[in-house]
């Protein structure tokens, strides 16, 4: 078993730890650090439910290893709030009724951010409805989900 010590920024914060080769990102941030909102939903990256930022970018992090992310910015759910004030995208799940049981909740909303930033000038709900395919949601029908992203759109872009 061969380790290796991975260091990166998370959530504004330079972390290291030794880890085998094969340990994924959604492992290390879980089990290295304790950052447990990023959920393990279905190791194929169907879910979406392991959603973080790489240097900005949306990615599942149960499909990429730890060390692939060497020295880069990583954020989870756990990073973006201000404090007590949430992020717009936090809020607006919060105040569209976006969850039920919430296992998805975390990755949902950093893939929501990344579709508001790929969709700056303009976002429609076919565009959300679209962009959303590769998270899954088994408690909602998405109705408040895509009235949330709508929601905090306006909010980011304003």
């Amino acid at each position: 078993m061969t380790t290796t010590t991975v260091s990166m920024t998370v959530n504004g914060k330079q972390l290291s730890a030794d880890v085998e080769n094969r340990t994924l990102l959604v492992q290390y941030l879980r089990e290295s650090h304790g950052l447990t909102g990023t959920h393990v939903g279905c190791d194929t990256s169907q879910c979406g439910a392991c959603t973080v930022h790489v240097d900005g970018l949306p990615i599942k992090a149960c499909t990429i290893l730890a060390r692939q992310v060497e020295g880069k910015e990583v954020t989870t759910i756990e990073g973006l709030a201000d404090g007590e004030k949430l992020h717009p995208m936090q809020e607006a799940f919060r105040e569209n009724h976006a969850l039920q049981c919430g296992f998805c909740t975390p990755g949902m909303v950093m893939s929501a951010i990344g579709i508001v930033d790929r969709n700056s000038d303009s976002l429609d709900e076919k565009t959300v409805r679209h962009e959303l395919e590769g998270n899954f949601c088994r408690c909602t029908g998405y109705h408040n989900i895509v009235k949330a992203i709508l929601a905090a759109h306006e909010e980011m872009t304003a």
